[in-house]
Order: structure tokens, then C-alpha cells, then sequence
């Protein structure tokens, strides 16, 4: 005689739980936004000049912004 079971994991709501965040996530991606609009605040306010001293062009600020996390 053959006994077979078949499980199947139970998903935490429609999508599996998956988008919860935790008040602490919620901090963290709030302050990590924060980081980045001021940093390309400050970036913008700088001229031309003052970029180039620091090796960057008008074009890289987004793209480095993007990278802070």
C-alpha cells in the first residue's frame, strides 16, 4: 500500500508577504532618500568649476546619486 502527501507552503496574503516593511525599514529608506536629495542639492549648487575640481560633470550627479543607498 502506497501513502503519498503533497505539501504546498501556504502564501501570506495575496502576495506572499513579501511588501510588509517593518517601521525601521520604513526609516531607513526614509532617511536614505533624504541622503540623496541633499546630496544632489548640494552637488547642483556647486558651479562648473568646482565640479571639475572634483572630477564630475553635471551629467554624473544623477548617476552618483542613485548609487548612495
Amino acid at each position: 500500500m502506497a501513502f503519498f502527501t503533497h505539501s504546498r507552503p501556504v502564501a501570506d496574503g495575496v502576495f506572499g508577504g513579501g511588501f510588509r516593511l517593518s517601521p525601521s525599514d520604513l526609516l531607513a529608506r526614509l532617511a536614505a532618500w533624504n541622503d540623496r536629495r541633499i546630496t544632489r542639492r548640494e552637488l547642483m549648487k556647486l558651479s562648473d568649476r568646482e565640479l571639475d575640481d572634483i572630477g564630475l560633470c553635471r551629467g554624473d550627479i544623477d548617476n552618483l546619486v542613485l548609487r548612495i543607498r
